[in-house]
């Protein structure tokens, strides 16, 4: 996340000052990504970290509140300046000791998925970002969410747990479902070189489907048809191939049917 974002906002001409990691060969390895800025590493050494204006946390969301005691720890008075985190699940009041010292305070999360910093200068960009925190740290979040090409939405601080769920039911979740059918496939015959392309092209329409026309509209299959036998035969299928798969099937069945209004299964089925 935080080479990714350095990068897209080196691109966009923002001064990069410092990169600070927790050593010194990451913080060196994410200044030649990004292209720009002096590596340090989080500690007394970190000093200089009180020249930048704006900092920005892009830690993994459990060490956001011990770096932002190590950051505080550098200076008795931070006023005039802005520490932004990127976690979801957490709000802005983990940068308290921050927030204490005189600095403003808050999130800006990308609801997006960024396995590798490579991977995240693309997804990055034009994504859309859930922001909190007082007022300067929200002008400065939405400044830089422009500057990405993003789309700046709120988002409650009391409820950044439940927001960060939603984001890991149509992400990590999706991409678990995925192999789980590619391995069906792979059994069922279906090439390797065919199974991936083929998955994501049909997710990647039933993701504009659901765009388009809302989940209801979207949402097709023999659940949603009432369509007993072909569940039977899946299920069947399921338990001789791969058992572990069926607690999972039969949980997103009932899903759908309560998504859909239809009528309950028959008895046992699901």
């Amino acid at each position: 996340m935080g080479q990714a974002l350095g990068r897209l906002l080196a691109l966009a001409e923002v001064p990069v000052l410092f990169v600070a990691a927790r050593r010194a060969s990451k913080a060196r390895r994410a200044v030649r990504f990004i292209g720009s800025g002096r590596p340090l590493t989080v500690g007394p050494s970190a000093a200089a970290l009180t020249q930048a204006s704006l900092i920005l946390l892009t830690t993994s969301d459990g060490a956001v509140a011990s770096v932002a005691k190590d950051i505080a720890s550098l200076a008795e008075d931070w006023s005039g300046h802005v520490v932004l985190h990127t976690c979801g699940s957490l709000p802005s009041s983990a940068l308290l000791p921050l927030k204490r010292k005189g600095a403003s305070v808050g999130s800006m999360h990308p609801f997006q998925t960024v396995p590798s910093a490579r991977a995240g200068v693309r997804s990055l960009k034009g994504c859309y970002w859930g922001v909190e925190g007082d007022a300067q740290a929200r002008k400065v979040a939405g400044r830089l969410v422009r500057l990405l090409g993003g789309v700046e939405f709120s988002v409650r601080p009391d409820r950044k747990t439940l927001y960060h769920a939603a984001a890991f039911l149509s992400c990590p979740t999706i991409v678990t479902l995925m192999e789980c059918s590619r391995l069906l496939l792979q059994k069922s015959g279906v090439p390797a070189r065919v199974a991936r392309p083929m998955l994501a092209k049909f997710v990647a329409e039933a993701a504009r489907n659901f765009a388009d026309l809302g989940a209801r509209r979207a949402l097709t299959g023999p659940a949603v048809r009432a369509d007993w036998t072909t569940i039977r035969r899946h299920l069947t299928a399921l338990r001789r191939s791969s058992p572990r798969t069926v607690p999972v099937y039969r949980a997103l069945v009932r899903a759908m049917l309560q998504l859909a209004g239809r009528q309950r299964p028959p008895r046992g089925l699901v």
